[in-house]
């Protein structure tokens, strides 16, 4: 019989606030016949109040989800379900909170019985296993780098995309569809004197050696959390995350089963004198209440409204432009279900776009500054090696000719349409609405326009395809901006984009280079609705490049980025989805006109 050593602690490393939560308990079945021993980890994402609301429901819904069916012998079943679970409290509570909208977390669960160890995992936290002195990562690495790896270990071989960093999350519980979870059908057989290690990616800030010295060279669990942790503090890794560490060791002593130790790390008894790490309150429980390991909702959500709406979005903002997009945004991933990297099928061969001849910008009426562009065959969409399911796999689209606005319908083009008193009133105030992008406009605002454009001109106007809006934001290019390979300053306007515009406002439209095509503004701004539903692959796309509609969709596609944005949503693949009634100050549009 093995018996395990368990211990965990946190700390908030250069934090101000925790956002990881941690569980270590016993399951057991009715009887007392079976049982086994589970650990969770989450990392929460989405500022000081989200962050911990989502890791803290994740851990509270995936606990109480398993308990309920434990034993089973359909095991990795329930522990699927028991994400989806949690990832459905998250949606719920986004829903019914409106300022929280943009937290969510990492996973990972081990469930060890008898000598088999089965686990799951969203993300890119960890589950080590040290055998013999050999460090081994059980779990899959959620991380660009980790994708590119699988890539190369299944011989298909991709070199990293232009701008994003090795480790960008691709996987997380957010509430949307899951991009990618871990969770092999067969048990894990431990040996005894095997150590195993389930963390945040806070450990990070320490090197395999110093995982197997501190993990290997402690006698008991306890010892080897507070080691590792006090190493993590040593290091003074700037920023340093939040750090969550569970160790455990399998033995055989059948007379001598110790109990989890939940206490918070005492790291003086490793190394008396050195400063102790911040103080943290590691969520922990043997048996948690029906309410969960945060007081009940209808208490809870009140307080953390005032710290989410300043902290929280503000703060998703900033983690997520630094996690997602090496300083991009976080785009939300794939939102595709799957327990490995998807394979994409070869990618076909296709004639460069050919630059078409300037050519003179023209108007119906009153209707926007409109370019016509010849059409022709492109790659729509990202290589295999690219870090978002949700633009793959590239496919080759053949477009006819069409017309389309030369930048973003302005707040001037727009009160044409809602008030015909609109340039009097733009008169009166000697605010010149002709030179900014209208925003807080919704999908179906926007559609409403380019119909009513339509009676007014007598032409057919309506909002861009992807694939069309796709084609005129490259402008004849293949490469990550229309104008090259990297961020570079001047061309537009971001949140990283390095110029002195004020980041929570767009500016006046055109103020940037056109690209080939004579288009203003494809990157960055505002970010621009599109005709086509929202779906999470372009495994079904239409070669023509026609909208994609779905009976009853309430999602939209979202293009270019916006003065908010990071880096990533500024390319010219990148994708995004809103509710079609949702209007903001980051989204405005253009309009296409059909020959």
């Amino acid at each position: 019989m093995l018996t395990f050593d368990i211990a965990g602690s946190q700390i908030n490393g250069a934090r101000e606030y925790q956002e990881d939560a941690f569980l270590i308990t016993r399951l057991s079945d009715p009887d007392g016949q079976r049982s086994a021993s589970l650990v969770i980890v989450a990392d929460g994402m989405g500022g000081h109040a989200a962050g911990n609301v989502a890791s803290n429901m994740a851990v509270q819904s995936f606990n109480k989800f398993l308990t309920a069916r434990f034993p089973s012998d359909a095991l990795s079943s329930v522990l699927r379900e028991a994400v989806f679970e949690a990832n459905s409290s998250i949606a719920e509570t986004i829903r019914e909170t409106a300022a929280l909208q943009g937290m969510g977390c990492t996973l990972v669960c081990a469930v060890i019985e008898d000598k088999a160890l089965r686990w799951i995992s969203v993300g890119d936290s960890h589950l080590y296993l040290l055998r013999q002195g050999e460090l081994r990562k059980l779990n899959a690495d959620h991380s660009y780098g980790g994708f590119l790896a699988r890539l190369g270990q299944d011989g298909r071989p991709a070199k990293a995309q232009s701008g994003f960093s090795h480790n960008m999350l691709m996987s997380a519980m957010t509430g949307e569809e899951i991009a990618e979870i871990d969770c092999p059908d067969d048990d894990f057989e431990l040996l005894t004197g095997d150590r195993l290690l389930v963390a945040s990616d806070g450990l990070d800030s320490l090197s395999h050696a110093e995982l197997v010295k501190y993990l290997g060279g402690s006698d008991n669990a306890r010892q080897a959390v507070d080691a590792l942790l006090l190493s993590v503090n040593e290091a003074g890794v700037p920023r340093q995350d939040n750090t969550t560490v569970i160790a455990m060791l399998v033995g055989e002593k059948p007379d001598e089963l110790p109990r989890p130790d939940f206490s918070a790390a005492r790291l003086q008894s490793i190394q008396e004198g050195q400063p102790q790490p911040p103080k943290a309150t590691p969520i922990a429980v043997e048996t948690p209440p029906a309410s969960g390991l945060v007081p009940p909702m209808k208490v809870l959500l009140p307080l953390l409204l005032i710290a989410a709406g300043v902290a929280g979005l503000w703060g998703w903002k900033q983690q997520m432009s630094a996690r997602m997009d090496n300083a991009g945004q976080t785009a939300q991933t794939g939102a595709r279900t799957a327990d490995s990297a998807p394979a994409t099928p070869e990618v076909p061969t296709a004639e460069p776009v050919k630059t078409p001849k300037a050519a003179p910008p023209f108007r119906d009426g009153g209707g926007p500054l409109m370019v016509r562009l010849p059409g022709g065959d492109f790659l729509m969409g990202s290589p295999e090696s690219a870090a978002n399911f949700n633009e793959r796999p590239q496919h080759r689209v053949s477009l006819k000719s069409f017309s389309i606005s030369v930048h973003e319908v302005t707040a001037s083009d727009f009160a044409r349409f809602r008030s015909p008193n609109a340039l009097r009133t733009q008169a009166e105030t000697g605010v010149d609405r002709s030179r900014y992008p209208v925003t807080f406009v919704s999908w179906e605002d926007a559609r409403a326009y380019a119909q009513w454009l339509s009676r007014q001109t007598g032409k057919r106007y309506r909002l861009p395809t992807e694939a069309e809006w796709e084609f005129a934001a490259r402008g004849g290019n293949d490469t990550t901006y229309w104008w090259g390979r990297t961020l570079d300053k001047g061309k537009a306007h971001c949140l990283t984009c390095g110029n002195e515009l004020d980041p929570r406002h767009p500016t006046t439209v055109a103020r940037f280079a056109a690209n080939a095509y004579g288009l203003h503004d494809t990157a960055g701004n505002v970010a621009e609705w599109v005709q086509d539903c929202y779906v999470d692959n372009y495994k079904n796309a239409a070669a023509d490049g026609r909208a994609v509609e779905v009976p009853g969709c309430t999602r939209r596609v979202v293009r270019g980025g916006s003065f908010s944005s990071g880096p990533h949503a500024l390319s010219t693949t990148a994708r995004d989805a809103l509710g079609s009634m949702t209007a903001n100050d980051s989204v405005g549009f253009r309009v296409v006109r059909e020959d």
